[in-house]
């Protein structure tokens, strides 16, 4: 009698570990925490001076007061009214922009043309297979017509 033994826990968390697009998602997320460091950095480095040739320097200073008067204290509580702060929305949107362009110029875009340069050499590869075929058919056919035509019009097959 052969007692079956379902895996441990600790088996199965190590298989799941193990499969190839956890590793890539893990790796992902950190090339992605990077990312945002750079993103940050160029909206603020960038995006917020141009902004600031226009009006201030920080976009999160950017508001409006839907109930007045709006008084907000240096650490960014609410003392009165209703203010909306649209400047961080705003930079965020800008963020997240930017971080989209980046990723669709510099990877997603790339990697679509290798992908369909891949495809068409693949199908090249399919079609050649296909002409040789074709020919090699077109030879046999050739070689079946001259044998007929040996043995004569008069012969048949015995």
């Amino acid at each position: 009698m052969s007692e079956k033994k379902d895996p441990s826990v600790l088996q199965g968390f190590k298989a799941f570990l193990m499969r190839g697009n956890v590793v890539d998602l893990a790796v992902a997320v950190v090339i992605g925490a990077a990312f945002t460091n750079v993103v940050n950095s160029v909206v603020k480095g960038i995006i917020n001076p141009l902004v600031g040739a226009i009006g201030t320097k920080n976009l999160d200073s950017y508001s409006s007061c839907l109930k007045a008067p709006c008084e907000v204290s240096a650490d960014g509580t609410v003392r009165s009214g209703v203010p909306i702060m649209w400047g961080s929305v705003l930079g965020a949107t800008l963020s997240f922009l930017i971080t989209a362009a980046v990723v669709y110029f510099l990877m997603v875009l790339p990697m679509a043309k290798y992908l369909a340069r891949q495809q068409a050499r693949r199908e090249a590869r399919e079609g050649t297979k296909e002409v040789v075929e074709v020919t090699e058919l077109e030879v046999l056919k050739e070689i079946r017509d001259a044998l007929v035509a040996q043995r004569g019009p008069g012969r048949t097959e015995s």
